[in-house]
């Protein structure tokens, strides 16, 4: 059968070019045309239109998120101190206390978590950076562990991506005593579908505090197991990367002689530079 020049012409007219196999070029050309018939027309339209929503949709939510804008940054931050007081400490009947000791550590929180380059000149000496996990020191008492609580609760209301769970390490040694692994807080292979690992955000309160043996595994081996874990997810790419968060009542010195002592070749202790270490200065808040 000759190749007709009009099969040619008619499939140049949506970019096409003949493949020489003659049924399989008119079958081509009848999929295209109907593709562009009226009768397909409004499911194209529909498609376009949900697209259109997806990106105004993405605009609408990075625009929200522009802690730039002073006016966007203080809805936030009226939102985050709400969040503090009317459901964080509600059940304690107390109000969350700014002070001279929290109050920059909260507004580099608050643009670091909305991924806003801002947090970066908050302590330009420092070298923080948007990339790297939170680590909060200080003295027992001054506020850590709320802290964090209370930004994972208004990074889950406000549906930030970023939002993270809270573990202490007794939980998650717990965890370790039921299950003999800590898997939930590190690759999460066990709720894994299609053979995709599900990790989370994390944040492990308390590390250094305690160290109490657990059927010949003592706590200071499961934390060092966890850390070494979540560096591992943490380096991966950009879109993929999980965050774990740490509080700790040990300076870096008295971190660093703790899990030195579990790696002598210092792997762990390097690996904390991974970590915008924030003190968090002042006396017991109980």
């Amino acid at each position: 059968m000759a190749y007709p020049q009009t099969l040619i012409t008619e499939l140049a007219k949506y970019g096409k070019k003949p493949t020489g196999n003659l049924e399989w070029d008119q079958a081509m050309l009848h999929t295209l045309r109907c593709r562009d018939s009226k009768k397909e027309a409004p499911w194209h339209e529909i498609d376009k239109l949900v697209i259109l929503s997806q990106k105004e949709n993405e605009k609408a939510r990075l625009e929200a998120n522009n802690l730039a804008d002073q006016n966007i940054y203080n809805a936030h931050a009226n939102f985050l101190i709400y969040v503090a007081n009317e459901i964080v400490l509600k059940p304690q009947n107390r109000r969350f206390e700014i002070d001279e000791h929290n109050k920059d550590v909260i507004r580099f929180l608050l643009l670091y978590f909305n991924g806003c380059p801002l947090a970066e000149e908050v302590f330009p000496d420092r070298g923080y950076k948007l990339h790297k996990n939170i680590m909060l020191q200080g003295k027992k008492g001054t506020g850590k562990t709320l802290m964090m609580q209370i930004f994972s609760e208004y990074l889950k209301r406000t549906k930030n991506p970023r939002y993270f769970l809270n573990v202490s390490v007794t939980q998650m040694v717990n965890h370790f005593s039921l299950h003999n692994n800590i898997d939930l807080y590190t690759y999460n292979e066990e709720g894994s579908t299609g053979f995709q690992i599900k990790p989370i955000h994390l944040c492990l309160n308390d590390i250094g505090v305690e160290n109490r043996p657990f059927y010949g595994i003592d706590t200071l081996t499961i934390v060092s197991d966890f850390l070494h874990a979540r560096n591992e997810l943490w380096t991966m790419a950009i879109s993929d990367r999980k965050f774990a968060h740490l509080t700790t009542n040990l300076d870096n010195a008295k971190l660093t002689a703790m899990f030195n002592a579990k790696d002598a070749y210092g792997r762990l202790v390097d690996r904390f530079k991974t970590y915008n270490v924030i003190p968090l200065t002042g006396e017991s808040r109980r």
